[in-house]
């Protein structure tokens, strides 16, 4: 490959990284078709992914954490909510599991499992949200949320609006 040939790899390659993230992010664009519209987020629980649908055959994949066994779920809903380092107050599922849990952590704590944002999802039950476990992130690790790393969710938090429409698949 001549100059030219690695100078317009570079250029490819510096225009796809401001569109996917900052360097040192998971996420990336990746070829993606399906027929949901454009928008869509689309979670795989198998592979542990979430997929925000580009259009044209694109889509941007990030890395998640969803539920453990016995706590993952598929179906259809959406987005009914967009918060910024949100409270949490943990389900009755989680205190009788974890009953020295606080019945509120603040939002931004460090022990917060919410992380940075939180889109929660029609039905109130659950979320796609950022993390303080980011080792969690790529596993079968929550009680039926989402989790994301922080800069992840920062990112899809500013692509998406209430009423974006949500699909997990097994």
């Amino acid at each position: 490959m001549g100059w030219r040939g690695v100078a317009l790899a570079a250029a490819m390659a510096a225009v796809i990284g401001m569109w996917a993230g900052a360097p040192g992010s998971a996420r990336e664009v990746v070829r993606f078709t399906s027929k949901y519209p454009i928008g869509s987020i689309v979670i795989k629980n198998q592979e542990r992914r979430l997929y925000f649908v580009a259009g044209r055959g694109k889509a941007i994949r990030y890395p998640v954490a969803v539920g453990k066994a016995g706590k993952r779920w598929v179906g259809r809903t959406f987005v009914d909510g967009k918060h910024v380092n949100p409270a949490w107050a943990p389900p009755a599922v989680v205190k009788r599991d974890i009953p020295s849990l606080p019945d509120l952590i603040p939002g931004g704590a460090p022990n917060n499992p919410m992380g940075k944002r939180a889109l929660t999802l029609a039905g109130d039950e659950y979320a796609i949200h950022g993390t303080n476990r980011p080792r969690s992130v790529g596993r079968f690790a929550s009680y039926g949320c989402i989790r994301m790393y922080n800069s992840d969710i920062i990112d899809l938090f500013d692509r998406v609006r209430v009423g974006t429409p949500v699909i997990v698949v097994p």
